[in-house]
């Protein structure tokens, strides 16, 4: 897989600071309507301290956001909006399939469905060893950073 961004890019392009990035690479990109970004899920990510402790889960909110930051990437350039940042407004058809766990890489695929006036609707999916394992529809509206 070529790295398209690498952490380093993805930080010049995303208001995000650690602990949450939750992208850290683009792989693919057709800078119109879809984009392709990794998440590579470590035992010490500071989620798994709290989040059933002893048997780590992967929270599905956070993948939720891995697909938005994905989102806000590929928004960030379509809109061509130096300056602005795409913030997350709603979410619909959220389904959760399996659990996500440490030493699992998620591949979050996001397609453009609508863009106008500002506002932007995108679907994504989180896959893990090409199976689903998280998919949502979300819409976001362009702001001053």
């Amino acid at each position: 897989m070529e790295t398209i961004y690498d952490s380093q890019a993805i930080l010049g392009i995303l208001p995000h600071r650690y602990p949450f990035v939750l992208v850290d690479r683009i792989v693919e990109f057709n800078e119109k309507d879809w984009i392709v970004g990794i998440k590579n899920v470590a035992a010490n990510e500071p989620c798994f301290e709290g989040h059933f402790p002893g048997q780590p889960v992967f929270p599905g909110v956070l993948q939720l956001e891995a697909m938005a930051q994905t989102a806000g990437i590929m928004l960030n350039k379509v809109l061509k909006s130096e300056g602005k940042v795409a913030y997350y407004l709603g979410v619909d058809q959220a389904k959760f399939r399996r659990m996500v766990k440490p030493g699992d890489q998620i591949r979050m695929e996001i397609k453009l469905l609508r863009l106008r006036l500002g506002m932007a609707k995108v679907s994504g999916r989180c896959l893990v060893d090409g199976e689903t394992v998280c998919e949502a529809e979300m819409m976001f509206g362009g702001g001053d950073k």
